[in-house]
């Protein structure tokens, strides 16, 4: 059996002046973790996470430097993945340019984007071909994937079917109530055909 804890990163901090200048999604790849998003992390990426052997990231700053803390504990090398990385918005200028239901309709319609962003489908997509790389390397073993809330809220609708209230259902039980929080964790198993067989939302 192969077991994949997908970790969304710990809380960041504010913007800097710096990143001001910078293209929103640039901005958004370039956040770091605040005092309290270090702390979070260092509690929650506790002793449940002792058996792990391997260790991924998305390049996104946030994401990566949540994994260091688990590295550095366990002593094991990051591999950074830039497709385990946020869903692009397709912004140019600022979050104003989203529209009100922007959200909504990339839950329910699997295409739907703006300008050069990216679509449910395109998120999934790149998700799952990451994890299928995992799968085939990693046999058997223990990995730790950091990433973020919509694009793993995204890789789980290749499994799970969601409710109008936003409930994630695997194999008609719920395990997800959507509220996500920093470091919120979801346990994958797999059987040796790389056939998943659980997904377990840890808190």
């Amino acid at each position: 059996m192969t077991t994949i804890y997908f970790i969304r990163h710990s809380k960041a901090d504010k913007d800097s002046i710096f990143c001001r200048f910078l293209s929103p999604l640039k901005q958004n790849m370039k956040k770091k973790l605040s005092k309290e998003g270090i702390s979070i992390a260092q509690n929650k990426l506790n002793s449940n996470f002792d058996d792990v052997e391997v260790i991924y990231s998305s390049n996104y700053t946030r994401a990566y430097q949540t994994s260091l803390i688990l590295s550095k504990r366990l002593n094991l090398k990051v591999i950074k993945d830039s497709k385990f990385g946020e869903r692009v918005h397709g912004i140019k200028k600022g979050y104003n340019e989203l529209p009100k239901d922007f959200e909504v309709r990339q839950l329910k319609e699997e295409n739907y984007k703006i300008n050069n962003g990216e679509s449910q489908k395109e998120v999934r997509i790149r998700m799952l071909k990451a994890l299928n790389n995992i799968l085939k390397n990693n046999k058997n073993k223990k990995i730790a994937v950091f990433t973020h809330s919509t694009a793993l809220s995204f890789l789980l609708l290749n499994w799970c079917s969601i409710t109008e209230d936003g409930i994630y259902i695997f194999n008609g039980n719920v395990i997800f109530d959507n509220k996500w929080s920093y470091c919120e964790t979801f346990k994958f198993e797999f059987d040796d055909d790389n056939k998943l067989i659980s997904i377990q939302n840890i808190k």
